[in-house]
């Protein structure tokens, strides 16, 4: 265990800028969703590359409590953005 109010390891401060990198990345995409909807080529490629090449049609089953599905995937990573919950997972 560390010593409160020292400064992290080395590893620990990549671990830490890490997820920084991470989120940043995935609220300038939402950011990017917001701008120009989801029909962009670019946020196209994004929502394929998220689903390994094919961008899921029909209502989006979840586990989120109170949310038991969404119309389509657009709406599910609008979701995401809006609560900034990037990496939830369905």
């Amino acid at each position: 265990a560390q010593q409160l109010g020292t400064p992290l390891s080395n590893q620990e401060y990549r671990q830490f800028f890490r997820s920084l990198r991470a989120a940043h990345h995935a609220s300038t995409a939402c950011l990017l969703r917001e701008l120009y909807g989801c029909q962009n080529p670019l946020v196209r490629r994004l929502d394929e590359y998220e689903n390994h090449g094919v961008i899921p049609e029909g209502p989006i089953c979840s586990e989120l409590p109170g949310t038991l599905f969404f119309p389509d995937f657009c709406t599910f990573s609008f979701y995401r953005c809006t609560r900034k919950r990037y990496f939830i997972k369905v």
